[in-house]
């Protein structure tokens, strides 16, 4: 992953027009429903976007964003991906600062380097080169992109 891509994560996808005025439905990939507060910009691969107003409606919200105005020019954005810079939370773990770190386990023993992170009902995965699969529950530091520290039930890695 490239220094670009850890400035701004994926947050939602535009799915379809929805009314007369270039509302459109947002499927929002977070739970940071901030992300939609009027004002907020919205990156695309098209150039910003800025949101006016949104609400919900079902699982996704309904939002209008200043640059689409007719229902025309929102049918031409439907699948466009959203992007937005990474919000600043010293208490959450991001994602991408999970990626190309090596893992070390309680005793100091290297476990592997995360090459991906799978979503999972109970707790989300780091995926590590070496094929283990270690619930983010276990995770108890992390150096973004460096090293995350683990603590995980004996057993874990066998």
């Amino acid at each position: 992953m490239s220094a670009d891509e850890r400035r701004t994560l994926e947050v939602g996808r535009i799915i379809k027009a929805q009314g007369l005025k270039g509302q459109m439905l947002v499927d929002l990939w977070t739970d940071r429903t901030e992300r939609l507060a009027p004002g907020t910009e919205l990156l695309t691969d098209r150039g910003p976007l800025h949101v006016i107003a949104s609400g919900p409606h079902q699982r996704n919200f309904i939002v209008s964003f200043t640059e689409v105005t007719t229902r025309e020019e929102a049918e031409r954005w439907r699948g466009v991906v959203l992007s937005a810079a990474r919000l600043h939370d010293d208490s959450v773990i991001w994602i991408d600062q999970l990626y190309d770190a090596e893992v070390f386990d309680a005793r100091g023993v290297r476990r592997g380097m995360v090459v991906g992170v799978e979503a999972n009902p109970a707790s989300d995965l780091l995926v590590l080169d070496s094929g283990a699969l270690v619930p983010l529950t276990f995770v108890t530091n992390v150096v973004a992109n460096v090293r995350i520290d683990v603590d995980p039930p004996d057993g874990l890695f066998e």
